[in-house]
């Protein structure tokens, strides 16, 4: 399964960049692919491509402030929540997702 994600927080520094490493480690533990764009106080970074957004089984958004640039994913579902829930508990979020994607169906 490839998953990509977009963090980001309130102040753009520390829940931004805790919630990527937070997604990345939960899918990876589940043998996953993971790549998450950061948009914090720096600006974007990790920038995902239109071929990534395209090719992804699971979006997430882990944000606590509207995503920028969120036209890109106008087409497709995106599982949304806070970066909170991926800091405190990586696994339990990321299950979360995947049981939404697999509800989506």
């Amino acid at each position: 399964m490839k998953i990509i994600g977009v963090t980001s927080c309130s102040t753009g520094i520390a829940h931004t960049y805790m919630a990527s490493e937070s997604i990345k480690k939960a899918a990876k533990k589940l043998g996953y692919v993971a790549k998450v764009e950061t948009q914090g106080s720096i600006g974007i970074e990790n920038r995902l491509t239109s071929k990534e957004i395209e090719e992804a089984d699971l979006i997430i958004f882990a944000a606590d402030l509207p995503v920028r640039d969120v036209e890109r994913f106008a087409k497709y579902k995106v599982y949304e929540c806070a970066t909170e829930d991926f800091i405190k508990n990586s696994d339990k979020a990321l299950q979360a997702a995947i049981k939404w994607k697999n509800d989506q169906k």
